[in-house]
Formats: structure tokens, sequence, C-alpha cells
């Protein structure tokens, strides 16, 4: 089972980043935990969770417009992206996540920020050309 590879999954929001982790064996996320998305406070509580799952990649979902236009939470999440990269010295692929807060509300997620960071992983981890990862 070398081959497996662990992966931690973000949502970001204005005022939350919802977190999930996966793996490339079952191919799906699940809802860890969301944190708050203000300030030093924010990165610490991410180091903490990477620090305890100890990821080989990080996913971030990009937000658009239906017609995929970019939009202010764009270029936030973007930012963030770069961030982590920055910081935490991993690769970080990035997935349009549109509609994925709507949709860990429709299947009753308890937290839906963490919920739609599970859905952007499994769209991540089960995407065509990641079919071999």
């Amino acid at each position: 089972m070398a081959g497996i590879r662990t992966l931690i999954a973000f949502d970001v929001g204005t005022r939350r980043v919802g977190v999930a982790v996966g793996n490339t064996l079952l191919r799906q996320g699940q809802a860890l935990a969301t944190i708050d998305a203000a300030g030093d406070a924010r990165w610490a509580a991410i180091g903490r969770v990477l620090a305890e799952w100890q990821p080989h990649a990080l996913v971030v979902g990009v937000p658009r417009h239906p017609d995929g236009e970019p939009h202010a939470m764009t270029a936030a999440a973007l930012r963030f992206a770069r961030q982590l990269r920055g910081r935490h010295r991993l690769p970080v692929h990035e997935v349009d996540e549109r509609y994925t807060t709507t949709e860990a509300a429709a299947e009753g997620s308890r937290n839906v920020d963490a919920g739609a960071a599970a859905i952007i992983l499994g769209q991540y981890l089960n995407a065509p050309d990641h079919a071999a990862a």
C-alpha cells in the first residue's frame, strides 16, 4: 500500500475555511473541521491539521460564477492557495468548486464548510486525469 497518498482539501470562505481529508485508495473526502478564516490563528490551525495528517498534497476549491468567470472569492481562494504553497512547501491543486456548499447542504451535512471541502476533494480524486494517482 506504499502508493496511497493522503490529501487535505480546503473550502475557502470569507469567515470560515472548511477542511477535509482523503486518500488515493478510497478516492473520497471526509469532512474534518471548520477553521475561522481570520488572522494568524487560521494558519496555526491549518498547521496543526497538516502536522497531524502529514498529507502529500493539498487541494483548494476555487469558486467562479456559473458562466466560469472569476469573482472576488476566486481571487481570495487563489491567494490562499499561493499562501499554502509558500508556507507549507507542498503541492497545491486548484479545483473548480462551484455549488459545493449548496451540494453539502442538500446532502444534509452538519458542517457545510467541511462537507464542501470533502466534495471538492472527491471531485479532485475522481477526475479522469487523477485516476492513476
